[in-house]
């Protein structure tokens, strides 16, 4: 299903696998499909093994052995199953070189990147779940890794996504970007922040965009979604149309201002090799997809 507007073209979002959650209370059946399993293995700070083209390094179960362990089954691809692995668990594997998943999406195939950042986020809830948040008691994994199960309380603990409002606010001529101090000299991007309990999407947008530049939204509408592995959000891209309020910034931002369609015609040209002018979010997320989608069509929320 396409998103309003046509938005896209963005990385970790594709379909990669049938899930196939059937399966994940089978041992046995794991058990058996877990030779011709892919593995996707990732180190502590989410790079994966490649080779010296930078392609991802091809590992099946029966080059580990055994049996699933705890590997989590991430699903199938036709009739091969996917399963996410800590590199912990593989100390002997080598690799000529490890990549951040940042740069794989931009040159690996759409459905081995979001798979990648499947597991990404799947293997740090776990590693971020080792202990009941209830009782403190050790947790185990069952159900394919899904479910982490307290045997002291019985409590049980399900995947953690963090969902963060990320949206393309104009006044109906200009683009409100913002930039943080620890980011490149000279990028922008749009803003984003997290969702709070007891708050819809919507109502993060125009709290969020109102903390950061005392804009105030008049109204939004939702575009699509991009999971973000860095480490586990969920991007809820959405466009707004706002008041043409001076920006104001007085914390997490360095500065944020209305930028005309020009100047942002002008940035979506750049490479990154020119020494002036600035630079926007890279074309592997969600931002840079919104700043374009705003380039192009403008607007789609014409009034309140």
């Amino acid at each position: 299903m396409s998103p309003p507007g046509g938005l896209g073209g963005y990385a970790f979002a594709q379909p990669s696998l049938d899930r196939a959650d059937p399966l994940r209370g089978d041992a046995g059946a794991l058990r058996a499909l877990w030779p011709a399993a892919r593995l996707l293995v990732l180190d502590a700070e989410g790079r994966a093994p490649a080779d010296e083209a930078g392609d991802p390094l091809p590992l099946l179960g029966a080059d580990v052995g055994g049996g699933p362990g705890t590997a989590i089954f991430l699903g199938r691809a036709g009739e091969e199953a996917w399963f996410a692995i800590d590199l912990a668990t593989l100390p002997a594997l080598q690799a000529p070189q490890w990549i951040d998943l940042r740069r794989a999406a931009a040159q690996w195939p759409a459905q081995v990147a979001s798979a990648f950042a499947y597991a990404r986020g799947m293997l740090y809830w776990q590693a971020r779940c080792r202990f009941c948040g209830v009782c403190g008691g050790p947790v185990a994994f069952t159900r394919g890794g899904f479910v982490g199960h307290c045997d002291q309380c019985g409590t049980d603990h399900y995947p953690r996504v963090d969902p963060a409002i990320i949206a393309a606010v104009s006044d109906g001529e200009r683009l409100l970007l913002g930039r943080q101090s620890n980011w490149a000299p000279r990028r922008w991007s749009v803003l984003a922040g997290f969702v709070e309990p007891g708050e819809a999407p919507e109502q993060t947008v125009v709290r969020e965009v109102h903390e950061e530049t005392q804009v105030r939204v008049r109204a939004c509408r939702y575009l699509a979604a991009q999971p973000w592995p860095f480490p586990g959000a969920l991007m809820l891209g959405y466009e707004a149309l706002a008041e043409p309020d001076p920006p104001q910034v007085d914390g997490e931002l360095e500065e944020a201002r209305w930028f005309t369609r020009e100047e942002i015609g002008a940035a979506l040209q750049h490479d990154g090799s020119e020494a002036e002018g600035i630079l926007l979010a890279p074309p592997i997320s969600i931002a840079r997809s919104l700043i374009e989608h705003w380039y192009r069509h403008g607007p789609l929320i014409t009034q309140a």
